[in-house]
């Protein structure tokens, strides 16, 4: 999908303590990197989310950092968020409306947690989003004895993805190679 609205890059939880069992992770984490690469080329902006959590991912500790791949460059805002929803408790929705921001590009990590709650929550706020389908992680799952292997949730939350409507809202469910920047 290429579109003229102003477009921003959103890359969610990349971080090493979140990576560390998810499936693809170093897929994921290549081809957001280049997706990173292709937006600064195109002069769309980069917006980082970074959870932090006591014990687990707390703050310049090393499960903290983003991947070695990924580091946001001088200007680029980094938004720290203790939610699955990165809109939850922080000033993301701020900081999209400071960069005239109508369309979302969403990569990152846990399908299943941040990326699903995180995409359905911009649709809500009226921001078109298209979900970078081989460009997103997490873990396996299990629930009440059921187990739900990783590729599952990617393909079940790509699935739920491409099936979101909402009224005058363009939602898509790309390939990372796919994705235009500055159209």
């Amino acid at each position: 999908m290429t579109s003229a609205i102003p477009t921003v890059l959103i890359v969610i939880d990349l971080q090493k303590g979140v990576l560390e069992s998810c499936v693809d992770a170093d897929g994921v984490v290549a081809r957001t990197a280049a997706l990173v690469d292709r937006a600064r080329a195109a002069g769309t902006p980069v917006v980082w989310v970074q959870h932090e959590e006591e014990g687990d991912l707390e703050h310049s500790t090393e499960p903290w950092e983003f991947a070695d791949a990924l580091v946001p460059a001088a200007g680029e805002t980094v938004v720290a968020k203790r939610y699955r929803d990165a809109f939850a408790d922080t000033d993301l929705d701020e900081v999209l409306e400071g960069l005239d921001a109508a369309r979302l590009v969403v990569a990152g990590a846990q399908s299943d947690f941040c990326i699903r709650t995180t995409t359905q929550s911009a649709a809500v706020r009226g921001y078109d989003v298209t979900l970078v389908g081989d460009a997103h992680t997490t873990t396996d799952a299990e629930w009440e004895g059921v187990t739900i292997s990783a590729e599952q949730i990617i393909a079940h939350t790509n699935r739920y993805f491409s099936g979101l409507r909402y009224p005058d809202q363009l939602f898509a469910v790309e390939a990372a190679a796919e994705v235009v920047f500055g159209e």
